[in-house]
């Protein structure tokens, strides 16, 4: 009784993928203390709170992550229609629940707000569903027509385009062009991989191309931020952009976020300025601008050490994935990388000054429950590819032992 106890414990650990749960486990350790570092300097008051709530969404998003990763493929699978339009109707909340303070210094109708408190982001869950969505019309796609034509690359886009739209028209009434261009990332991550022609890649890329370089000639030229005002752009995002080109042209008014942040990891040098010594005031660091936090106090040494964290976590999803041989989990996983990929190149191209500031966060690491949870939901998933991949190869060789005794009862007889 006991010998079958202990092999049943230690058939379940050997699923686990811990070279998986090890970065991830440092991100979050530097991401609580990169909150608390920022905490403590911005609201000395509040840090046992939110520190504490961090905590507490750390731990709620662990348990969620150990959850999905017993979630069987089947299982998965059938739940994918029903998370979406789950999600969806999420989506619908922040429209009538919302803070007006909260929209009017964020821009932005994206947090479920009621009576005062402000819950949860509904579009940090729906990545997951939507991954899961497109992942589902992929492969059923691919299994209705195993030889494709062009027509068919054209078919599968729209498909694709009609799980997108509307995601990407609840994004546009909530005014959160942030979070749009993560489902157009993951959008075309997994456009890529799903194996439509060049002939339509490459036309599309060219025009995206042309239509941004137009877009930025027309925002440099004179009069043209008031043309595109007219047109219906938000100021706050027209700010983002003009402290983006010029972060020093009015550090003391619209783009002193912007500069704060550049001056902040800039006097981190090498190595920081060490732990909770940051001498300068970066609006919200605790969430969309923590990477100020990594390069102030631990300086470029630091700020390359999450770098290659994260570097390792997308490897060790890569080879799962590989290992996996399953087509559903290879384009869940494709999903989440081209998410978790998009976030980290955004959230410290934006502290850094390369790219404009559109307040997402850093994955693991900034101040946020939706963010956090629906974060390790997603590692959950890649575990659940090794888990039920390692099982099926024991119920394999379960069944090869099996077979191989029968044939040695039938050859004594």
């Amino acid at each position: 009784m006991r010998l079958t106890m202990f092999k049943n414990r230690s058939s379940v650990d050997s699923r686990i993928d811990y070279s998986l749960i090890l970065p991830v486990f440092f991100l979050l350790l530097i991401g609580i203390v990169a909150v608390y570092i920022a905490v403590s300097q911005d609201y000395p008051d509040l840090v046992a709170q939110i520190v504490g709530q961090q905590l507490m969404w750390v731990v709620v998003g662990i348990i969620s992550a150990f959850l999905v990763m017993f979630f069987s493929t089947e299982f998965l699978w059938k739940a994918t229609p029903f998370l979406y339009v789950f999600g969806l109707g999420l989506m619908v909340l922040p429209l009538f629940f919302y803070s007006p303070e909260l929209v009017a210094s964020t821009g932005a109708k994206n947090w479920v707000t009621i009576g005062g408190m402000t819950l949860f982001q509904p579009s940090e869950f729906m990545k997951i569903s939507y991954i899961l969505m497109m992942a589902r019309v992929i492969v059923t796609f691919h299994k209705r027509y195993p030889k494709r034509e062009l027509r068919h690359d054209f078919l599968l886009i729209g498909l694709l385009g009609l799980c997108t739209l509307p995601v990407l028209v609840l994004l546009g009434l909530q005014s959160d062009l942030g979070t749009s261009l993560v489902f157009v990332a993951i959008f075309g991550g997994m456009v890529l991989l799903s194996g439509v022609s060049w002939k339509i890649l490459l036309p599309t890329v060219t025009v995206g191309l042309a239509l941004v370089s137009g877009f930025m000639l027309l925002f440099v030229s004179p009069g043209g931020t008031a043309f595109l005002h007219d047109l219906g752009m938000d100021t706050y995002q027209i700010n983002r952009i003009s402290a983006w080109l010029d972060p020093f042209k009015n550090a003391q008014s619209t783009t002193y976020q912007q500069a704060q942040s550049l001056i902040a990891i800039g006097s981190g040098g090498l190595t920081g300025l060490g732990f909770n010594k940051t001498n300068l005031l970066v609006p919200v660091r605790e969430s969309d601008m923590i990477f100020t936090v990594i390069g102030e106090d631990f300086g470029f040494v630091g700020g390359c050490l999450l770098i290659g964290l994260y570097t390792l976590m997308i490897y060790r999803m890569l080879r799962i994935t590989l290992k996996s041989n399953n087509r559903f989990y290879t384009y869940i996983s494709t999903g989440y990388i081209m998410m978790v990929l998009f976030h980290v190149f955004e959230n410290i191209g934006a502290a850094t000054g390369v790219l404009p500031l559109t307040g997402i966060p850093l994955p693991f690491i900034s101040q946020g429950g939706s963010s956090m949870v629906a974060n390790l939901i997603g590692v959950g998933l890649v575990l659940s590819m090794s888990y039920q991949y390692t099982l099926s190869k024991e119920k394999r060789n379960t069944q090869s032992r099996s077979y191989k005794k029968i044939s040695i009862k039938r050859v004594e007889r």
